[in-house]
Protein backbone atom coordinates (compact mmCIF):
# COMPACT_ATOMS: atom_id res chain seq x y z
CA UNK A 1 0.00 0.00 0.00
CA UNK A 2 1.29 3.46 -0.93
CA UNK A 3 1.85 5.71 2.06
CA UNK A 4 -0.13 8.97 2.14
CA UNK A 5 1.76 11.98 0.87
CA UNK A 6 2.66 14.82 3.18
CA UNK A 7 -0.30 17.08 3.81
CA UNK A 8 -0.28 20.55 5.33
CA UNK A 9 -2.43 23.56 6.14
CA UNK A 10 -1.14 27.12 6.05
CA UNK A 11 -3.18 29.91 7.61
CA UNK A 12 -2.44 32.78 5.25
CA UNK A 13 -4.82 35.07 7.13
CA UNK A 14 -8.52 35.93 7.51
CA UNK A 15 -10.36 33.19 5.55
CA UNK A 16 -7.38 32.53 3.27
CA UNK A 17 -5.80 29.13 3.84
CA UNK A 18 -3.58 26.94 1.71
CA UNK A 19 -4.74 23.33 1.86
CA UNK A 20 -2.05 20.97 0.55
CA UNK A 21 -3.42 17.42 0.39
CA UNK A 22 -3.34 14.57 -2.10
CA UNK A 23 -0.70 16.34 -4.16
CA UNK A 24 -3.06 19.30 -4.77
CA UNK A 25 -2.71 22.85 -3.42
CA UNK A 26 -5.98 24.72 -2.91
CA UNK A 27 -6.23 28.35 -1.82
CA UNK A 28 -9.43 29.42 -0.04
CA UNK A 29 -11.05 32.87 -0.25
CA UNK A 30 -7.82 34.70 -1.20
CA UNK A 31 -7.55 38.14 0.39
CA UNK A 32 -4.00 39.13 -0.35
CA UNK A 33 -3.89 42.90 0.01
CA UNK A 34 -2.43 45.00 2.81
CA UNK A 35 -5.31 47.48 2.54
CA UNK A 36 -8.95 46.72 1.75
CA UNK A 37 -11.16 49.83 1.94
CA UNK A 38 -10.97 50.95 5.62
CA UNK A 39 -9.23 47.76 6.74
CA UNK A 40 -5.51 47.30 7.29
CA UNK A 41 -3.64 44.02 7.41
CA UNK A 42 -1.71 43.31 10.60
CA UNK A 43 0.66 40.73 9.05
CA UNK A 44 2.08 40.72 5.54
CA UNK A 45 1.06 38.00 3.11
CA UNK A 46 3.50 35.11 2.79
CA UNK A 47 4.29 35.09 -0.93
CA UNK A 48 5.20 31.40 -0.71
CA UNK A 49 1.54 30.57 -0.18
CA UNK A 50 0.81 31.80 -3.69
CA UNK A 51 3.22 29.49 -5.45
CA UNK A 52 2.07 26.29 -7.11
CA UNK A 53 -1.63 26.81 -6.39
CA UNK A 54 -3.78 24.41 -8.40
CA UNK A 55 -7.19 26.02 -7.80
CA UNK A 56 -9.04 28.57 -5.70
CA UNK A 57 -12.17 27.93 -3.62
CA UNK A 58 -14.56 30.85 -3.07
CA UNK A 59 -17.13 30.47 -0.30
CA UNK A 60 -19.33 33.52 -0.87
CA UNK A 61 -19.54 36.98 -2.37
CA UNK A 62 -18.68 39.34 0.48
CA UNK A 63 -15.78 41.63 -0.34
CA UNK A 64 -13.46 40.12 2.27
CA UNK A 65 -13.93 36.64 0.74
CA UNK A 66 -14.35 37.31 -2.97
CA UNK A 67 -11.65 39.92 -3.52
CA UNK A 68 -11.29 40.49 -7.24
CA UNK A 69 -7.85 42.21 -7.12
CA UNK A 70 -6.51 39.22 -5.15
CA UNK A 71 -7.83 36.82 -7.79
CA UNK A 72 -6.11 38.88 -10.46
CA UNK A 73 -2.81 38.45 -8.60
CA UNK A 74 -3.15 34.70 -9.12
CA UNK A 75 -3.54 35.01 -12.89
CA UNK A 76 -6.36 34.80 -15.43
CA UNK A 77 -5.79 31.07 -15.99
CA UNK A 78 -6.20 30.07 -12.33
CA UNK A 79 -9.17 27.66 -11.94
CA UNK A 80 -11.73 29.11 -9.53
CA UNK A 81 -14.51 27.13 -7.84
CA UNK A 82 -17.36 29.36 -6.69
CA UNK A 83 -21.04 29.33 -5.70
CA UNK A 84 -23.50 29.04 -8.57
CA UNK A 85 -24.37 32.54 -9.72
CA UNK A 86 -20.94 34.03 -9.05
CA UNK A 87 -19.25 33.02 -12.30
CA UNK A 88 -20.27 35.96 -14.48
CA UNK A 89 -19.03 38.46 -11.88
CA UNK A 90 -15.67 36.73 -11.52
CA UNK A 91 -15.15 36.39 -15.27
CA UNK A 92 -16.19 39.98 -16.02
CA UNK A 93 -14.53 41.84 -13.15
CA UNK A 94 -11.40 39.72 -12.53
CA UNK A 95 -10.87 38.40 -16.05
CA UNK A 96 -10.67 34.80 -14.81
CA UNK A 97 -11.22 32.37 -17.68
CA UNK A 98 -11.88 29.11 -15.83
CA UNK A 99 -14.71 29.40 -13.29
CA UNK A 100 -16.66 26.35 -12.15
CA UNK A 101 -19.89 27.05 -10.28
CA UNK A 102 -21.22 24.57 -7.72
CA UNK A 103 -24.32 24.18 -5.58
CA UNK A 104 -24.28 22.54 -2.17
CA UNK A 105 -23.98 18.78 -2.64
CA UNK A 106 -22.14 19.00 -5.97
CA UNK A 107 -18.49 18.04 -6.28
CA UNK A 108 -15.53 18.32 -8.62
CA UNK A 109 -12.28 16.39 -8.99
CA UNK A 110 -9.04 18.36 -8.99
CA UNK A 111 -6.16 16.01 -9.64
CA UNK A 112 -6.54 13.19 -7.12
CA UNK A 113 -8.62 15.30 -4.74
CA UNK A 114 -12.40 15.61 -4.56
CA UNK A 115 -13.92 18.94 -3.55
CA UNK A 116 -17.55 18.81 -2.40
CA UNK A 117 -19.59 21.96 -1.88
CA UNK A 118 -21.58 22.12 1.36
CA UNK A 119 -24.31 24.29 2.80
CA UNK A 120 -23.39 27.45 4.72
CA UNK A 121 -25.63 29.70 6.83
CA UNK A 122 -24.62 33.18 5.75
CA UNK A 123 -25.73 36.18 3.71
CA UNK A 124 -26.14 35.59 -0.03
CA UNK A 125 -25.40 38.98 -1.53
CA UNK A 126 -22.59 41.26 -2.62
CA UNK A 127 -23.51 44.62 -1.23
CA UNK A 128 -24.93 46.98 -2.18
CA UNK A 129 -27.54 45.60 -4.60
CA UNK A 130 -24.99 43.21 -6.09
CA UNK A 131 -24.90 39.66 -7.37
CA UNK A 132 -26.68 37.00 -5.30
CA UNK A 133 -25.35 33.46 -4.76
CA UNK A 134 -25.90 30.90 -2.02
CA UNK A 135 -22.80 30.70 0.21
CA UNK A 136 -20.84 27.47 0.43
CA UNK A 137 -18.35 25.57 2.53
CA UNK A 138 -16.19 22.82 1.07
CA UNK A 139 -15.06 19.34 2.09
CA UNK A 140 -11.73 18.43 0.51
CA UNK A 141 -10.86 14.72 0.38
CA UNK A 142 -7.66 13.11 -0.80
CA UNK A 143 -5.14 10.50 0.30
CA UNK A 144 -7.58 9.25 2.91
CA UNK A 145 -7.84 12.67 4.60
CA UNK A 146 -10.75 15.10 4.82
CA UNK A 147 -10.53 18.84 5.39
CA UNK A 148 -13.62 21.00 5.93
CA UNK A 149 -13.35 24.70 5.05
CA UNK A 150 -16.37 26.45 6.52
CA UNK A 151 -16.01 29.80 4.76
CA UNK A 152 -18.28 32.12 6.73
CA UNK A 153 -21.19 30.42 8.44
CA UNK A 154 -23.18 30.02 11.58
CA UNK A 155 -24.11 26.60 12.91
CA UNK A 156 -26.64 24.74 10.75
CA UNK A 157 -28.43 21.42 11.12
CA UNK A 158 -26.84 19.76 8.09
CA UNK A 159 -23.36 20.27 9.56
CA UNK A 160 -23.82 16.95 11.37
CA UNK A 161 -24.10 15.21 7.99
CA UNK A 162 -20.47 16.11 7.25
CA UNK A 163 -19.11 14.20 10.26
CA UNK A 164 -16.54 12.95 10.82
CA UNK A 165 -13.80 15.14 9.34
CA UNK A 166 -10.10 14.98 10.01
CA UNK A 167 -9.52 18.74 10.00
CA UNK A 168 -12.03 21.56 10.41
CA UNK A 169 -11.03 25.09 9.40
CA UNK A 170 -13.47 27.10 11.47
CA UNK A 171 -14.06 30.86 11.51
CA UNK A 172 -14.01 32.20 15.05
CA UNK A 173 -14.11 35.99 14.65
CA UNK A 174 -13.78 38.65 11.95
CA UNK A 175 -12.15 42.02 11.32
CA UNK A 176 -13.79 44.13 14.01
CA UNK A 177 -14.67 44.20 17.71
CA UNK A 178 -18.09 42.61 17.10
CA UNK A 179 -19.67 40.25 14.59
CA UNK A 180 -22.95 40.39 12.75
CA UNK A 181 -25.39 37.53 12.04
CA UNK A 182 -24.17 34.54 10.06
CA UNK A 183 -20.87 34.23 11.92
CA UNK A 184 -19.57 31.90 14.62
CA UNK A 185 -17.91 33.23 17.73
CA UNK A 186 -15.34 31.00 19.50
CA UNK A 187 -17.99 29.14 21.52
CA UNK A 188 -20.20 28.39 18.53
CA UNK A 189 -17.14 27.34 16.51
CA UNK A 190 -16.28 24.87 19.28
CA UNK A 191 -19.82 23.51 19.10
CA UNK A 192 -19.32 23.16 15.34
CA UNK A 193 -16.16 21.14 15.93
CA UNK A 194 -18.16 18.77 18.14
CA UNK A 195 -20.95 18.49 15.57
CA UNK A 196 -18.42 17.74 12.83
CA UNK A 197 -16.63 15.10 14.89
CA UNK A 198 -13.41 16.90 13.96
CA UNK A 199 -10.16 15.25 14.96
CA UNK A 200 -8.36 18.59 14.63
CA UNK A 201 -9.74 22.14 14.58
CA UNK A 202 -7.78 25.08 13.19
CA UNK A 203 -9.31 28.50 13.93
CA UNK A 204 -9.39 30.94 11.00
CA UNK A 205 -10.98 34.31 10.21
CA UNK A 206 -9.22 36.15 13.02
CA UNK A 207 -6.06 38.13 13.74
CA UNK A 208 -5.52 39.59 10.28
CA UNK A 209 -7.49 42.76 9.44
CA UNK A 210 -8.73 45.65 11.53
CA UNK A 211 -10.33 49.06 10.86
CA UNK A 212 -7.59 51.65 10.67
CA UNK A 213 -9.20 53.94 13.26
CA UNK A 214 -9.15 51.14 15.84
CA UNK A 215 -5.42 50.62 15.43
CA UNK A 216 -4.25 54.19 16.03
CA UNK A 217 -3.35 53.42 19.67
CA UNK A 218 -1.80 50.03 18.91
CA UNK A 219 -3.07 46.61 17.77
CA UNK A 220 -6.72 46.06 18.77
CA UNK A 221 -7.24 43.37 21.38
CA UNK A 222 -9.53 41.35 19.10
CA UNK A 223 -6.54 40.56 16.90
CA UNK A 224 -5.12 38.34 19.67
CA UNK A 225 -7.75 37.05 22.08
CA UNK A 226 -10.20 34.84 20.07
CA UNK A 227 -8.01 31.68 19.81
CA UNK A 228 -7.57 31.39 23.59
CA UNK A 229 -11.33 31.68 24.04
CA UNK A 230 -11.78 29.05 21.32
CA UNK A 231 -9.38 26.63 23.01
CA UNK A 232 -11.26 27.01 26.29
CA UNK A 233 -14.57 26.42 24.53
CA UNK A 234 -13.19 23.31 22.80
CA UNK A 235 -12.37 21.84 26.21
CA UNK A 236 -16.01 22.31 27.16
CA UNK A 237 -17.86 21.36 23.97
CA UNK A 238 -15.47 19.11 22.02
CA UNK A 239 -12.91 17.62 24.41
CA UNK A 240 -11.86 14.91 21.94
CA UNK A 241 -10.97 17.48 19.27
CA UNK A 242 -7.38 18.68 19.08
CA UNK A 243 -6.67 22.36 18.42
CA UNK A 244 -3.85 23.86 16.38
CA UNK A 245 -3.67 27.65 16.58
CA UNK A 246 -1.75 29.09 13.65
CA UNK A 247 -0.75 32.72 13.49
CA UNK A 248 -1.23 34.31 10.05
CA UNK A 249 1.53 32.91 7.85
CA UNK A 250 2.14 29.79 9.91
CA UNK A 251 1.61 26.22 8.70
CA UNK A 252 1.27 22.75 10.16
CA UNK A 253 1.51 19.24 8.79
CA UNK A 254 -1.60 17.10 9.11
Amino acid sequence: MTAPRRAAIQYVGHATTLVDVGGVRLLTDPLLRNRVAHLRRAVKVDAGALRGVDAVLISHLHYDHLDLPSLQKLGRDMPVIAPRGAGALIRRKAGIKNVVELRAGEEIAIGEVTVRATTAAHDTGRMPLGTQAEPLGYVIEGDGRSVYFAGDTDLFDEMADLAPVDVALLPIWGWGPTMGPGHMDPARAAQAAATLGARLAIPIHWGTYYPIHLGMQGPPVFLKTPPAIFEEAIREYAPTTGVCVLQPGEATAI
